[in-house]
């Protein structure tokens, strides 16, 4: 089997069920596998971390797809991984928010605006995707939203 650091561009897809035992579900899949594929390991974190905050979001603000689940896809190339989930909509687009101190959520996608060296918001035949691109020469801070 060839690894990532062969320069082979390798996609992963999953389903996971409508609840919040997804998120640790994925993240253990993405972290397993990125590991196998001999990815950094500051790139692996960043990835399960980007991927839980999505992941998280999509299971707090939006629907699911009309199968029950949420699509989670992960590719990997030899500098970069590329998260992505999928879910059924929302009444609001994801966006990064402002929090204040005390707030008890809303950082999520801020996170990822930090970690991510872009990340962005597809909408597409009653789907929304957000995904985020984690690389091996991210500066911090450097994540502008992009659609």
């Amino acid at each position: 089997m060839r690894t990532a650091s062969e320069g082979v561009v390798l996609t992963s897809t999953v389903l996971v069920p409508f609840t919040a035992s997804s998120v640790g579900a994925a993240r253990r899949e993405l972290s397993s596998e990125l590991r196998a594929r001999h990815v950094p390991e500051h790139v692996v974190d960043d990835a399960v971390l980007v991927l839980s905050e999505i992941l998280s979001n999509a299971l707090k603000h939006a629907r699911p797809l009309p199968s029950g689940r949420l699509r989670v896809r992960w590719t990997t190339t030899p500098r970069s991984v590329q998260v992505a989930v999928t879910d059924g909509g929302a009444p609001t687009r994801p966006h990064a928010g402002t929090s204040t101190m005390s707030a008890t959520g809303g950082r999520g996608l801020g996170i990822v605006d930090d970690l991510a060296s872009d990340w962005g918001v597809l909408d597409e035949a009653g789907t929304i995707t957000v995904w985020a691109v984690v690389d091996d020469q991210q500066q911090q801070g450097g994540g502008a939203a992009r659609r």
